[in-house]
């Protein structure tokens, strides 16, 4: 094999072989420049990159919590469907009601946090949220959730008591 002559410290590259092509970053990069100040007396500058928006990690711990809620509250009304004629269905329907509460209170939680996290005003240069839907989502899930289980448990205590 032939190898080419190195010119000036540049890279040997093999005879009759194409040369690797650099390409250029996407027009449509992340970081995007905002503005570009000179700075006196010198031939830089000063850029002020963009910043994207980026998605509320509250926003998704709390739909996460409030969907989690609503499906441990569903386990409530099954264990107390369920176990209700052979007396542990509101023993187990207690146990999966403390947990579906917590995921309740935590999704409402985060929700609340999200909210406010995205509606903050923050500098341009500064990092900005975005996901109001979802915090929103997140309140409601964890609202919903929580009144599922509680209404689970009474109906398995209820159901349990008149058995």
């Amino acid at each position: 094999m032939l190898v080419g002559v190195a010119q000036q410290g540049g890279p040997v590259y093999p005879v009759n072989q194409p040369r690797p092509v650099s390409v250029p970053p996407p027009v449509d990069a992340q970081q995007r420049t905002r503005r570009v100040e000179a700075v006196p007396g010198t031939a830089f500058g000063i850029v002020h990159l963009e910043v994207p928006p980026a998605t509320s990690g509250l926003a998704v711990g709390g739909l996460i919590a409030g969907i989690a809620s609503i499906v441990v509250s569903f386990v409530v009304l099954c264990f107390g469907l369920v176990g209700a004629q052979e007396g542990w269905g509101a023993w187990a329907a207690g146990a999966f009601t403390v947990l579906a509460v917590s995921a309740g209170v935590a999704g409402v939680a985060l929700g609340i946090l999200a909210r406010r996290q995205i509606r903050q005003v923050a500098p341009a240069s500064s990092m900005r949220f975005q996901g109001k839907g979802l915090a929103s989502a997140g309140l409601v899930c964890g609202i919903v959730g929580l009144a599922i289980a509680l209404l689970a448990f009474l109906a398995a205590v209820g159901l349990q008591v008149a058995a």
